[in-house]
């Protein structure tokens, strides 16, 4: 089901009954219509300022990205125009022995949740009907469920991720524990068995 993110508003411009007491029905009519069109420029300029502001939000965080990474690519052309591999001699000790690249990059978390919502969206949501009031019968159920996330619940999705999440987790941790366990059977069976010399008797010992 597609969502309609904006929506000019009103839709209809000439739609509307006529009153009674109008005397004038085509000077009624008009009136309604530059009144209706007049709406709509002002629905109009909303969503544009909406729209601006989002390019300006994407375009400022393009902007710092940017800068972030022009930083990084300046000072690393500084770092290698200082390297001289004929006064420098690195070991191969050395190289094992530093630390390994860890990148301090910060991921971006909780993309989709409520503070990234778009405006037109959380106003479409404001303006939703409630859902009915069923957590007043919570206390009546014998399994102390909210009977309300029979009819509505936000976190479903989140926690049937959470569980398919933990048991991929459990079925890899199942796996190594029986790799685990198998891998000495196994080593056993490859490597060489060495046949180990006869004790000797102590009578052809070299004392006697």
């Amino acid at each position: 089901m597609p969502l309609v993110k904006r929506r000019i508003e009103p839709r209809h411009l000439c739609r509307g009954a006529v009153p009674d007491e109008v005397t004038s029905e085509l000077e009624c009519v008009t009136n309604s219509t530059l009144a209706a069109i007049i709406k709509q420029l002002g629905s109009l300029s909303r969503h544009a300022e909406d729209i601006f502001g989002e390019l300006f939000n994407e375009a400022n965080s393009f902007y710092m990205r940017m800068n972030n990474l022009q930083e990084r690519v300046d000072l690393l052309a500084v770092k290698v125009t200082q390297l001289d591999s004929t006064v420098e001699e690195v070991s191969l000790q050395d190289i094992n022995m530093r630390k390994a690249f860890k990148s301090s990059t910060i991921q971006d978390q909780q993309v989709v949740s409520r503070t990234s919502i778009p405006n037109p969206v959380v106003e479409m949501y404001h303006r939703g009907d409630k859902p009915p009031p069923l957590n007043i019968l919570s206390p009546y159920r014998d399994d102390k469920k909210d009977a309300l996330k029979f009819y509505t619940d936000p976190s479903y999705f989140f926690m049937l991720w959470r569980e398919k999440m933990l048991q991929a987790t459990e079925d890899k941790r199942k796996e190594k524990r029986r790799q685990k366990t198998s891998c000495p059977a196994h080593c056993d069976q490859g490597r060489p068995h060495t046949r180990q010399a006869p004790p000797r008797s102590p009578l052809f010992s070299s004392e006697n």
